[in-house]
């Protein structure tokens, strides 16, 4: 793997080349989703959007060229590696209509912008306080405006059919060392309570998984993270390197097998309005 950065130890897979492709890949593998979204929660040309938690700006870009010249997006993001990438990945796209900000939400507030919508995937799960994330994003929009989040619900529905009990002890660590960096990993469960105390209000909610096989292209985003976070595991010193291989090598087995099914994560869509 590429040498650790400096600004890794804040993320749970950090940030490195390796992490920058799998986060590509992750929002390849979603962007259709995520487009049909917007378009329901009302982004369009002229909208005012904060990309909430921006990482390396794949989703910055797309609602950039959906809010046009008109239109203004504001990036925010707490690593200064991921935010160069998306000042990079913006600038040869020649997009001027958008602003970053280097800022973590936990100690950092938005200010009443008025925005009218807000942007946050898989954001919520990794901070401390998901309360104080909700709160100041629903500051920082306009009476009317929307929260779109997509945060899960069920990880463990992290799952390989027929089911491999290696993989299963994988999912299991991934959890455990989530929590144990001060994260929630089904997060959405809490959502209708802090939505209430934010004043936001539920518009639309909708369950997302995927189901894949080896042959299709949406496998490589969990084989990627699979092959990403052993390596980290092992990196934090949380598993030995008898285990990584024993989970490896059962990953690959599936893999090799046509008739294999993985279901991904379960995560909600939520539109939420304020006020």
């Amino acid at each position: 793997m590429t040498e650790t950065k400096k600004d890794d130890a804040d993320y749970v897979l950090g940030t490195n080349d390796e992490e920058l492709d799998r986060l590509g890949l992750q929002h390849r593998v979603w962007r259709p989703t995520v487009l049909d979204c917007w378009r329901r929660a009302g982004i369009t040309f002229g909208s005012r959007v904060i990309d909430v938690g921006a990482g390396p700006g794949y989703a910055t870009v797309d609602l950039a060229e959906l809010v046009g010249r008109t239109g203004e997006v504001l990036a925010i993001e707490r690593s200064a590696r991921f935010l160069d990438f998306a000042r990079n990945a913006c600038a040869a796209r020649g997009l001027t209509n958008v602003q970053f900000r280097e800022a973590d939400l936990m100690h950092e507030s938005l200010g009443p912008l008025a925005f009218d919508a807000a942007w946050c995937r898989w954001v919520a799960s990794f901070v401390s306080s998901p309360e104080k994330l909700i709160q100041t994003i629903a500051g920082a929009l306009r009476p009317g405006g929307v929260a779109i989040f997509h945060e899960y619900i069920d990880y463990r529905t992290l799952r390989l059919a027929p089911r491999r009990p290696a993989f299963e002890s994988f999912v299991n660590e991934v959890v455990d060392s989530w929590r144990a960096s001060g994260g929630e990993p089904d997060v959405a469960l809490n959502f209708p309570t802090l939505f209430r105390a934010a004043g936001l209000r539920t518009i639309e909610a909708h369950p997302r998984v995927l189901i894949a096989s080896p042959k299709d292209y949406a496998w490589q985003w969990p084989a990627s993270f699979v092959e990403i976070t052993l390596e980290r595991l092992r990196e934090l010193g949380r598993v030995n390197s008898e285990w990584t291989e024993a989970v490896r090598r059962e990953f690959r087995e599936a893999e090799s097998d046509e008739m294999t099914l993985l279901t991904t994560p379960l995560f909600l869509e939520i539109i939420a309005r304020k006020g």
